[in-house]
């Protein structure tokens, strides 16, 4: 279906762009916040930002928990793809600040942005995807839509790798920048997503 080819798109972009922020996160606290070479994966100040990925992962999924409990309401006011556009936004605002935090701390704001992103992620594609197919047929394009999750981050576990160290020279930050803007492009990419469920609420509470 149209929606579903459209959405590929913005799924893409969107779980390219946390794949690298998973793998990534840890060297980019280490060598961008803390100052340790690339190389340095056993000192007790590398120990620090793996403890300190955790943390901030932490505020993300918390986050994500209660902000997943708004998206009804906003969705309600502003539309499903609006909604969904708008938390992108902010998760790509959230990765960009990354590269300017002057601070480990500052990173928990840079994750509490994530989270928003993040709980849109797991529920807006979904939603807008099943008012536009059949339900008869629901659970075969439901399947066959995962592909545009899992395939996004096998790229970027094959690519992402041997572009920090070849192209970033060897700066892990700057895949966390890639992320932000991919996730901004899903946002873009969001937009121009036909939906037809929406359509069909308009024109009944017109």
């Amino acid at each position: 279906p149209r929606t579903m080819k459209q959405l590929g798109l913005v799924q893409f972009f969107s779980w390219f762009a946390l794949f690298g922020m998973w793998v990534f996160t840890t060297d980019t606290i280490a060598t961008h916040i803390f100052g340790l070479p690339i190389e340095d994966r056993s000192s007790d100040m590398y120990r620090k930002a793996q403890s300190w990925t955790g943390v901030i992962f932490g505020v993300y999924n918390g986050v994500s928990a209660i902000y997943a409990l708004c998206l009804p309401m906003i969705a309600a006011k502003i539309g499903r793809k609006k909604t969904h556009a708008l938390s992108l936004i902010i998760g790509g605002i959230g990765l960009l600040s990354i590269f300017f935090a002057p601070n480990k701390e500052f990173l928990l704001f840079s994750m509490a942005c994530v989270g928003i992103a993040w709980a849109s992620i797991l529920a807006m594609p979904y939603v807008i995807l099943s008012s536009s197919i059949p339900a008869g047929k629901m659970g075969i394009y439901m399947g066959i839509f995962n592909f545009f999750i899992t395939l996004p981050q096998i790229l970027n576990g094959i690519i992402g790798g041997p572009i920090v160290k070849n192209v970033y020279n060897n700066q892990p930050v700057y895949a966390i920048v890639l992320a932000g803007i991919f996730m901004l492009c899903a946002a873009v990419s969001v937009i121009y997503v036909y939906d037809p469920g929406a359509i069909k609420i308009k024109e009944e509470t017109a």
